[in-house]
């Protein structure tokens, strides 16, 4: 008797250690599953997991603006080209700077032509005969009817280059000036009324263009043009070399009659802006004096060109009073 009991136990216990560790247990933690795959950027080993974090590093970012600062700087030392035969002729005939004519092969040869050829021999530009589709690849807007002029990149003065010029007692700042003809009609003007040169942001302005060129008719060539990072701290650094500057806005109270003689017969800044928009705050803000040029009620605002052509009269007008 008692050995059998002590079988029984011992077989309760093989039994009880049996079902402990049988297939049972395993087969269900099998079919439990390892549960939702993982998204592909939060496995290591896939080749997507790298890939954030390379968006968001540190030297990547830094070296973001670095690269639009040297494409921008790229940007303005890029030569201009004139396409069409008439631009071309009518840009040989104002004087417009020019590194080389360009004339396609087997084209009409008419008078435009003929005479755009003899103005580039008279002034020494090289002329080359290329294949047509070599000027299909220009990034021009109009057709260039198989003649192109290359023209070189303006070189712009620094503002002390105008400030420490000899005898210079007139500047004209360009404020938002963004039409190349205004800008070269207002450089005309600049140079009549004897301004040694021109000041013009970096950028939402216009520089010196081909189209600029035969606007001045040829007083690029005398004026001088600052290209300047900030216009309202060029402004300031004005006003600190003793510059006086009259800003000139529409709705100012005063009128250009109202400067005082004494004032005009020193270093006069005058500060132009834009048609649309005129002087922005700040530089109007830091201009010793704004006024606008008195007008009847019915009269619509003035071109930008043709208010600075106004105002650098009254300033010569006040100078040469007696």
């Amino acid at each position: 008797m008692a050995g059998n009991s002590q079988r029984r136990g011992a077989m309760r216990k093989t039994s009880k250690k049996g079902a402990t560790k049988g297939s049972g247990g395993q087969v269900r933690r099998s079919l439990e599953g390892k549960g939702p795959t993982p998204k592909a950027e939060d496995r290591p080993n896939h080749k997507a997991y790298k890939k954030p974090a390379k968006k968001t590093t540190s030297k990547s970012t830094s070296k973001a603006p670095v690269r639009r600062s040297v494409a921008a700087q790229r940007a303005k030392d890029v030569p201009e080209v004139v396409v069409g035969r008439n631009a071309v002729v009518e840009a040989l005939r104002d004087g417009v700077p020019a590194t080389a004519l360009r004339v396609a092969d087997g084209i009409d040869v008419d008078a435009r032509v003929k005479e755009a050829i003899r103005l580039a021999q008279a002034r020494t530009v090289p002329i080359t005969n290329v294949a047509r589709i070599e000027l299909d690849k220009l990034p021009a807007a109009a057709p260039h009817q198989g003649m192109a002029l290359s023209v070189p990149p303006f070189k712009y003065s620094v503002l002390g280059d105008l400030t420490d010029a000899r005898g210079a007692s007139l500047i004209v700042a360009l404020d938002g000036i963004t039409d190349p003809r205004n800008m070269g009609a207002i450089a005309r003007s600049a140079g009549a009324f004897g301004a040694v040169g021109l000041v013009i942001p970096e950028r939402r302005a216009v520089g010196v263009t081909a189209s600029g060129w035969k606007a001045s008719a040829g007083a690029f060539a005398r004026v001088k043009v600052a290209r300047v990072t900030n216009l309202t701290r060029a402004v300031q650094d004005l006003q600190k070399a003793g510059w006086f500057v009259v800003g000139l806005a529409g709705e100012s109270h005063l009128t250009v009659d109202d400067l005082r003689a004494d004032l005009l017969k020193g270093k006069i800044a005058l500060v132009i802006g834009s048609e649309g928009k005129g002087l922005s705050r700040l530089v109007e803000e830091n201009c010793d004096v704004v006024v606008r040029i008195p007008m009847t009620a019915t009269t619509e605002s003035l071109n930008a060109a043709v208010a600075a052509g106004i105002a650098l009269f009254a300033v010569d007008s006040a100078r040469r009073a007696k």
